[in-house]
């Protein structure tokens, strides 16, 4: 079964008070480079390979993809581009694992059969190896 991997990145850059604010954009752009590991390798109970989709809005709406991981601009919100993913995901009869610490946006993916984790997820080598 196809597996996707949505990054919340506003959550999971915000998870983490290292300056991004100065740099929206560049902190989207170091995240969406941090991702690329575990579209091979996936995360903790999800093994790869898997569809990794970084999920970005507002100054950082122009970051482009990279080999492994696919930018999904938000129109407008991110969190209902998200949901939006969520609910392809489950037409499709993909799995999805959905990255962020927004409790809203859990209950709403989670509607649609996603899969939630924590930013640290991310936020660590694959395998959890520091």
């Amino acid at each position: 079964m196809r597996m996707q991997l949505i990054v919340d990145a506003a959550n999971v850059v915000g998870s983490v008070p290292d300056g991004w604010w100065r740099d929206r954009r560049g902190a989207a752009e170091r995240l969406r480079d941090s991702l690329v590991p575990y579209a091979e390798s996936g995360i903790d109970g999800f093994p790869g390979p898997v569809e990794v989709v970084l999920v970005v809005e507002g100054a950082a709406r122009d970051v482009e993809p990279v080999p492994g991981v696919r930018v999904e601009p938000a129109p407008g919100s991110g969190d209902d581009r998200i949901v939006e993913l969520a609910a392809q995901a489950a037409e499709e009869g993909a799995g999805c694992v959905v990255v962020t610490a927004d409790r809203e946006l859990r209950r709403r993916v989670t509607a649609h059969g996603a899969r939630c984790v924590g930013p640290r997820t991310v936020r660590q080598p694959p395998g959890g190896r520091p």
